[in-house]
């Protein structure tokens, strides 16, 4: 909280020097130091008094303090933000103070869109997660802070890998086939949401350690300020900066963090004896073929594949930040280094960050200028992903390498013409084209690496208008640049790139752009006459984006000719210019009114449908404010938030929908005409009155506190529906270039409650304990999905499955949950066996139940009905401790890796090769698969132990300049979970080749110079 009162500091600072001066002819002195609760920090700029006198001090900016006094005084400890505190000094001459925080935090600055507002008088629903708050441990991406820690945000990572991206969902999503992330905010730059080639995450470049906090836009009378972007909800990133504090001399802070990363559990298959004696009792079973030729091609090794491919990892993170104050020029610069090895073998991210951020005032505290400067180097080592899915389904009979001499010695399926005099497999015949590949193979021959330099900063200029001092002009300027190259090779001896052509190179490089301007005016002017409060914010932006890139693939061959089996390139730009305007109105300090109103054109959409507007309105009613509620002494705050707005979605995936255009061909697709292969041109669809997606949103909250805010909070309803729903539906064939067409079809609802509390039960010199709770309930219902109302129309496929060509599990139809799960119900025995093929008759038709898909239905649906977060912190005066958790429940996902791989005709393949199969087979006994069977959607609701953290603080280590502080961590300690697969949370919920997620054991030192 300090940080937000850094000019009181200095005029405390002053003050003391005038105060400082006076003191006793006699006694005893006394010094010591002054440190914060919380974080055991210095605190400079405290006042220190000898009660009932005008005799004192102030502490310096290291927090020390010295003054002499007659022995038993008491002297009073004093700084804004922080409980006053009385100690008597008695014969000792060290007195060191710890100032525990007042809990009062209603008055602390929440950054918004283009400005900020005290927190009590947010009239939207703005969620803040500060550092003090953040997940601990080996962090290595920005979401990994947030993770729980705010309700109605779901975030879902990818899997495990290093530097692994995450969907991020606030309040559901608002679209159905198109972006459903929240527009991110860095420093005042918005990011493009469209994925950076060369890594997983579009965030992986930004470090952690650089980041002070996020606040959380949810309803559309706080996003709409961000108009045709802020559908999903906007998070903006606040990083560090200097203090603007009395501080002349240099700090410095080093943060570093060692992590031991562990595989908690891999998918449970069959070792090589059970599989050698499965696949002997089904050729006796005469499982079709199966014979003794086939069982010839079994090797004698029991060989676990997965263990061959995972291993446990370090990851290691260092930071190293310089701050002060220069001559009045606030400044602050960190380096930080991280290098983390993936738990999957060859996977590596290794990133070096550099920030900069000064800060001056000038023009006799008239212009305040925020200059913020960051740049990254990452350099990803990738695998082949398809060693996951390999290592479960690879005979575990065979070795890792059987030396032969074509495939650099790792064990290959050749085809089943090519065999020894025995009968048994020739290692050196050709590769079978369907045959798994031998995951170890995947992973060391193949050379995938990416490099991304990527720079984000922004210059912003806040003139104080000399002759109107209520007048501000803000100008902000900001780019986001990112350059990536990378390569995904193969040698000639690779049997997997035998499909293709033998060998693979490709090479991809990509540039992007992003180039923002934004100028605005504020007024702030305060009425006394009618007891009232005017902030106005009215102004311009301008935003360019530009991608260009290029992809070449080739052969073994193809790389020593030059001839390219595919080169492509592209080059795109789209642009926003926006007017927008807010008026804040406050009266009586009671009443607040907030109206947004903003509109955007985007080069998305034609001229008749570029501009969008988006308005909103927002009342909050402070009630404890009111005559009625003043004898409860108890209630420390009570708000009432009224909110209603429109925001909009123009992230589409074609960045001129609208047009008429035409595509070049795919080398592999030229026609021949005499000696000459010549490309073609063929029309792309279109729909030239595509336009916005618009999404209104009504909102009721209050916010709470008792106890001298011990016990804070806030409850929010809402309901939000989104209107001319981009969706991908089919169309009657000759009425397009496509059976399908990207349109604005539909309506998509969703409503929800929120609940948050955050307790401080205990809050003492030396003990301070916070308990944080959260919950959110949304409800997602999808209500239109085409122009005009067909009963007969089931709604449009989705959610891609292994297993087959073109099977879907999910359909988006009216009257039911977006993505839900669209299956046939299953059949049990007396015993609890699903028996196979049986259906229940949900049609009455009869015959082939399982060849009529008007016998499926809808079932489940992959996100959560309920999500949870809990944290707890505890200090016991050096020691600190914290723990974070979060519980999902009523999220289904379907379990692909079972429906694909658990049947017994996965065993065998009759061009001669065979599949290990997972154990969850003895769950159906299932001969053939079943791919729509509902007994594989599965309840995955869980509850994961996120983090346990304990650390222990150190003062003068070594140095009476010198802080440490010391820490243990382990993340994703444990998952409690009914599911059979491999971790519950997937993205999508389609569970299929995931990368396992990381059981991380840290240790962690901070030292603070």
């Amino acid at each position: 909280m300090k940080k937000h009162y850094a000019l009181l500091k200095v005029l405390f600072l002053l003050l003391g020097l005038a105060i400082g001066s006076q003191g006793f002819s006699q006694g005893v002195r006394v010094s010591g130091k002054v440190t914060d609760a919380n974080d055991g920090q210095s605190i400079p700029g405290v006042t220190i008094l000898v009660k009932n006198t005008s005799t004192g001090t102030i502490t310096d900016i290291d927090g020390k303090y010295s003054l002499e006094v007659e022995p038993g005084a008491t002297l009073v400890f004093s700084f804004v933000g922080y409980n006053t505190q009385e100690v008597i000094a008695g014969a000792q001459t060290t007195l060191n103070v710890v100032l525990v925080p007042s809990v009062t935090e209603l008055e602390e600055a929440v950054i918004i869109g283009y400005g900020a507002v005290k927190k009590s008088d947010a009239t939207g629903s703005v969620a803040v997660v500060s550092s003090k708050d953040f997940n601990r441990g080996a962090i290595t991406t920005p979401q990994e802070l947030l993770v729980g820690k705010s309700t109605g945000v779901v975030i879902t990572s990818s899997g495990g890998a290093p530097g692994a991206g995450a969907t991020i969902r606030i309040r559901g999503g608002s679209s159905l086939n198109k972006n459903n992330d929240p527009l991110i905010v860095i420093d005042g730059v918005p990011i493009d949401n469209t994925s950076v080639s060369g890594t997983n995450n579009i965030l992986s470049t930004i470090n952690p350690n650089d980041i002070e906090s996020f606040t959380v836009l949810k309803d559309a009378s706080a996003t709409a300020i961000y108009g045709s972007r802020a559908s999903n909800g906007v998070i903006i990133i606040t990083t560090k900066k200097g203090t603007s504090a009395g501080n002349k001399k240099l700090k410095i802070s080093y943060n570093g963090t060692i992590g031991y990363n562990t595989i908690p559990n891999t998918i449970e298959v069959l070792s090589g004896d059970e599989f050698r004696e499965l696949a002997a009792d089904l050729k006796n079973q005469g499982f079709s073929g199966l014979n003794d030729d086939a069982l010839k091609r079994l090797g004698g090794e029991n060989t676990d594949w997965q263990s061959e491919i995972y291993r446990n990892a370090i990851t290691q993170d260092h930071n190293l930040s310089f701050f002060g104050n220069l001559k009045a020029l606030p400044y602050r610069a960190s380096f930080g280094y991280t290098d983390q090895d993936g738990i999957l073998r060859e996977t590596n991210m290794n990133r070096v960050t550099g920030a900069l951020s000064l800060n001056p005032t000038l023009l006799d505290e008239h212009l305040k200028v925020d200059i913020n400067l960051k740049g990254s180097q990452e350099k990803q080592q990738f695998a082949d992903w398809g060693a996951v899915g390999s290592a479960v389904a690879f005979d575990p009979t065979q070795p890792v390498r059987n030396g032969n001499t074509r495939f650099g010695g790792y064990f290959t399926w050749a085809n089943l013409s090519d065999v020894l005099p025995d009968g048994s497999m020739d290692p050196n015949g050709d590769p079978n084209p369907i045959g798994v590949s031998n995951p170890v193979a995947l992973l060391e021959q193949t050379d995938n690496n990416s490099t991304v330099n990527r720079a984000i900063g922004n210059a912003q200029f806040d003139y104080k208008m000399h002759f109107l001092p209520e007048l501000r002009a803000i100008l902000n300027l900001g780019f986001d640049y990112s350059m990536s190259d990378g390569v995904n090779n193969a040698p000639q001896d690779a049997a997997f790139t035998f499909r293709d052509g033998i060998g693979r190179f490709t090479d991809y490089s990509q540039d992007k752009k992003n180039q923002l301007l934004d100028f605005y005016f504020n007024y702030v002017k305060d009425l006394p006459s009618i007891s009232s409060k005017i902030d106005a914010t009215a102004g311009y932006s301008w935003q360019h984006f530009q991608r260009e890139g290029t992809n070449w693939v080739r052969t073994y061959q193809g790389n020593i000719d030059g001839d390219s089996l595919r080169y492509t390139d592209y080059i795109n730009e789209n642009f926003l210019v926006s007017f927008f305007g807010r008026l804040n109105y406050s009266l009586m300090d009671k009443y607040l009114l907030t109206f947004t109103l903003r509109n955007d054109g985007s080069s998305r959409f034609s001229e008749e449908n570029r501009w969008g507007l988006f308005p909103s309105v927002a009342f909050a009613w402070k009630m404890n404010h009111e005559g009625f509620l003043k004898q409860y002494d108890k209630l420390t705050d009570l708000k009432l938030r009224l909110g209603w707005g429109v925001t909009g979605q123009q992230e589409i995936d074609d960045y001129y929908p609208y047009l008429a255009i035409y595509q070049i061909s795919d080398p592999t697709a030229a026609y021949q005409f005499g000696d000459q292969w010549y490309l073609t041109l063929r029309p792309n669809r279109y729909d030239k009155n595509i336009k916005w997606e618009s999404t209104t949103t009504y909102n009721i909250g209050f916010d709470y506190g008792f106890f001298d805010n011990r016990v804070t909070g806030a409850i929010d309803a809402y309901f939000r529906e989104t209107e001319d729903l981009i969706a991908n539906i089919p169309i009657a064939s000759g009425t397009n270039f496509s059976n399908y067409l990207t349109t604005n079809v539909g309506t998509l609802e969703n409503s929800g409650i929120e609940f948050m509390i955050d307790v401080k039960p205990v809050v003492t010199k030396n003990i301070t304990w916070n308990i944080g709770y959260n919950i959110s309930y949304n409800k997602n219902e999808v209500t239109k999905l085409l122009l005009t109302d067909d009963p007969d129309f089931n709604g449009v496929p989705w959610g891609t499955i292994s297993g087959g060509v073109g099977n879907y599990i999910q359909r988006n139809t009216v009257g039911y949950p977006a993505y839900s799960f669209y299956a046939f119900q299953q059949v049990y025995d007396v015993n609890g066996m699903p028996i196979e093929g049986l259906y229940i008759d949900r049609s009455g038709e009869g015959g082939n139940v399982a060849g009529n898909d008007e016998n499926k239905y809808f079932y489940k649906k992959p996100a959560p009905d309920v999500v949870m977060g809990l944290t707890s912190s505890f200090r016991y005066k050096n020691f600190d401790a914290m723990v974070s958790a979060r519980v999902n429940l009523g999220n289904y996902v379907y379990n692909n890796v079972a429906s694909d791989r658990a049947v017994y005709s996965s065993l065998y393949n009759q061009s001669g090769f065979f599949n290990n199969l997972p154990t969850q087979v003895n769950l159906t006994k299932f001969r053939n698969p079943q791919y729509w069977s509902d007994f594989y959607i599965e309840n995955a609701s869980f509850f994961r132990l996120d983090n346990i953290s304990v650390g222990y603080n150190v003062d003068k280590l070594f140095t009476e300049k010198l802080d440490a502080r010391f820490s243990l961590a382990v993340q994703n300690a444990f998952v409690i979970t009914k599911y059979n697969g491999l971790d519950p949370e997937v993205d999508g919920g389609i569970d299929n080749n995931i990368y396992p997620r990381a059981r991380t054991f840290v240790l962690g030192i901070n030292v603070n110079f």
